[in-house]
Parts: structure tokens; sequence; C-alpha cells
């Protein structure tokens, strides 16, 4: 399997550059043509975990809604947000815990279309650490990768060590080790004993034998029995001043995602591969099906917020966040979501 390089982050960064510098994002939603026109920045557009806004392009369901959607890519979820909070772009699809993160630096973003209810990541061992490496409980002194310092992956695996008693910097390493063709170097070079990644790496590396699952969070009963519960994670998040200034666009993004979540739930991991790029396949086409469909089920059908979902969210941030520990009973949970305009999506 292709996975995407670098190089493709850097053209991907760059065009959003060159949007920013021709409009001033957190004000400006229409086009030349006079469609509504939204960025959106996505935290690794070929991940699978992050499939409905490409998707719902490929199937042209944006343009149905009469909304002009640019999507550009960052490799992790922290890069992205930060592409919001300087307006470069007006939206962001990626882990809703960074709206929890964010609030408590006095940031006001919202998820308007909540994606998925668990986080289809999944930590993964390499071969000659498959025999002693078992559990979180085994994480000590073991140097275990991360997509990016701050990012949703750094989150999850700090909370699995917190669990078993075990503390960054003390007890074990984190490496950033990105994602896709980065992460699966640094497994095999010895540069991480395990590390946390999604679909379609996690299907390479089992495929090739570069690697093996240890702890799946690709299904509810996984999430639930790694993290205490479910963990609400991919969504399209938003800052609240924009969603506030334009909700019919919003509505429309809503309408499209919406949409897009019933049609992965009522086709197979084939069909849907079958819209999407080529390139996202690369040479092995029945690799990427097989991880479509070995991910799809966590996406749930109506974008909203799972009961419970934000508030397990919250304590698993509480644990160890440098930002949220302390502060978790001032977190205002309700402003951090919406389900305002899936509620009333019309797909």
């Amino acid at each position: 399997m292709n996975l995407r390089t670098p190089v493709t982050l850097v053209v991907a960064a760059a065009t959003v550059l060159g949007l920013a510098a021709c409009r001033d994002s957190r004000t400006d939603t229409a086009s030349a043509g006079g469609a509504d026109h939204v960025r959106i920045m996505v935290g690794g557009i070929d991940k699978v975990i992050y499939l409905p806004a490409k998707l719902a392009d490929q199937l042209g369901y944006f343009k149905e809604q009469g909304v002009t959607v640019d999507l550009a890519t960052q490799q992790a979820g922290v890069s992205a947000e930060n592409s919001l909070i300087s307006g470069d772009v007006q939206g962001v699809v990626g882990f809703y815990d960074h709206t929890i993160d964010l609030q408590t630096k006095g940031k006001c973003l919202e998820s308007v279309v909540q994606l998925a209810n668990i986080p289809g990541e999944v930590e993964m061992v390499s071969p000659a650490q498959a025999g002693t490496i078992k559990s979180a409980a085994d994480f000590k002194g073991r140097k275990l990768g991360v997509t990016d310092l701050g990012s949703s992956t750094d989150f999850l695996t700090q909370y699995l060590g917190q669990r078993q008693g075990l503390h960054a910097g003390t007890d074990y390493t984190e490496v950033k080790a990105g994602a896709g063709s980065t992460f699966v170097a640094s497994l095999e070079n010895g540069q991480i004993d395990a590390g946390m990644t999604t679909d379609p790496t996690v299907a390479q590396l089992v495929a090739t034998g570069k690697g093996k699952v240890m702890l799946d969070m690709r299904t509810e009963e996984g999430t639930t029995a790694a993290l205490g519960g479910l963990y609400p994670a991919s969504s399209l998040y938003m800052s609240c001043d924009y969603v506030n200034a334009h909700k019919p666009v919003v509505q429309k993004l809503a309408n499209a995602l919406v949409k897009t979540l019933q049609y992965i739930g009522s086709h197979s991991g084939a069909e849907i591969a079958a819209k999407m790029p080529a390139d996202y396949a690369g040479s092995d086409k029945s690799l990427y099906e097989k991880a479509i469909s070995d991910t799809k089920s966590m996406f749930n059908s109506d974008g909203k917020m799972p009961a419970d979902g934000a508030a397990n969210v919250l304590k698993v941030l509480s644990q160890f966040s440098p930002n949220v520990k302390g502060k978790q009973d001032s977190v205002r949970l309700t402003e951090t979501y919406t389900t305002e305009f899936v509620a009333k999506a019309t797909p």
C-alpha cells in the first residue's frame, strides 16, 4: 500500500497558506460563483478514521448542498487545530477531545457533526517486542509512538499508561512517529517498541508481518475495555463564533456528512473504497478495502454525540492533560459540541 509521504502534507499546507492569503477564513464564506465556500483541514485525509470528509466530496454531497469545500491535510490533529485557531481554515475534521483541551485555554470550539463514537485507534507492537508487551501494564521502560506530542494519540497513550500507574517521561518515553509510512519505518527500525495508529496503516503492518495488534479501539467493546466507556473521536469541529455567524453553511455541511454516514452504514468496504481516489489504495486495492471494512463500524449513523460520551472524554483528559487536570469542574461540556445541525439534517 502506498501510504502518503510528508511531501503531500507540505503541498497541502502550502495550498492552505495560499488560500488564507486570498481570504480571511473567519469571515468569508462566499466563492466567486456565489456558492458557499468552506476550507476544512483534515488530521490525515487518507486515514480511514477521517474517511467521511473525502467520501462526502467524492460522492458529490457537498456540491449537492450548494457548498464548495476545499479539503487540505495535516499529519496530526494538533497541527490541524492550529490551522483553525490561526484562521487559515474554517473547520477541522479531527478528534473531539481538542475542543475540551482548548476550552481550558480560552478557545471556544465545538463539534457540529460527531462522526464516530470511538477512536478507531490501534496500539501496534513490533514483532520483536510482541512477547513482552502484551498490555499497557508492559509500557514501563518502552518507547511508544504517537502521531505528535499534544495529539489525541498522545492523550490516549498517556491515559492507557495512567490506568496502570505509569507516567509519560518517567516510566516510558513518547516518540513522535507520525502516521503512515513514517510510523511503519519507526516501528520497523526500532525507533519505537509500540505505538498508536489507524487504518490503513494497521492493515499494512498486519499483512506484512511488521506489526501485531496489542489493543484495538476500532470497536465499542475494545474501546470500553481500554478506556472505561465510549470515546467520541472523529468529528467536524469549528469555532463557536463561526458557527453562530454562519448557521446556514454549517447546516449544509451537516446535511452532507450525515448523508455520508448513512452511505457508509449501508455499503461494503469494497463499495466505499471504489468511491475513493485510486491513490488511497496504492498498489493493493484489496488491502485498502479490508482496512475500510475493519474500521467502518466505528462511524455512527446520525452525527450525534452519544449519551455520556463527552463526559467520558473529559474524565480521560482530566487524569493527565496539563491543560485539563484540576480544571475539569470548570469545563462547560455543552459548549464543546452541538446537536443543533445534525438534528435538523436532511440528507
